[in-house]
């Protein structure tokens, strides 16, 4: 039985490096700055992503984090379904939540120019964070018993 946890294990690990690899593919033909646009996205160091996108760092993606990585970085949708079924792959009991380009859409919002480029990073990141907890709330079912 040890022989076949081993392959699966193997399979999983595989799985992982491949999405990240594509992740990585993906990144290095956009535009200088995508990197940091996505660290700020995410709310991460600038370090997370070149751990998430290098495929000798089997650590997984969080599932949460794959429809701002999809908007950031201008997946096509053949990568995009290369990322998924390498991800589903890569975690077939972590992957509850099924993701597509239906399900979100992207908006453009115009943020003032705040004088230093710390200041404008600190801006984006509250309005990107202010967003997805709008849409967490959104997503939630109502609870039960509570009509206000």
């Amino acid at each position: 039985m040890a022989m076949k946890d081993n392959e699966t294990e193997t399979e999983l690990s595989e799985a992982v490096a491949e999405y990240k690899g594509i992740l990585a593919g993906v990144l290095d033909q956009r535009p200088s700055g995508t990197r940091q646009r996505l660290a700020v996205a995410l709310a991460k160091n600038r370090s997370f992503i070149s751990q998430i996108s290098n495929p000798t760092y089997l650590t997984p993606i969080p599932v949460n984090h794959i429809d701002v990585i999809f908007e950031i970085c201008h997946f096509s949708p053949t990568e995009k379904k290369q990322f998924m079924d390498a991800y589903k792959r890569g975690h077939p009991k972590r992957f509850a939540v099924h993701h597509d380009s239906q399900h979100v859409k992207a908006h453009t919002v115009y943020l003032p120019y705040l004088g230093d480029e710390a200041r404008n990073e600190q801006l984006h990141s509250v309005v990107s964070d202010f967003v997805r907890q709008i849409a967490r709330v959104m997503k939630a079912p109502p609870k039960k018993g509570k009509t206000r």
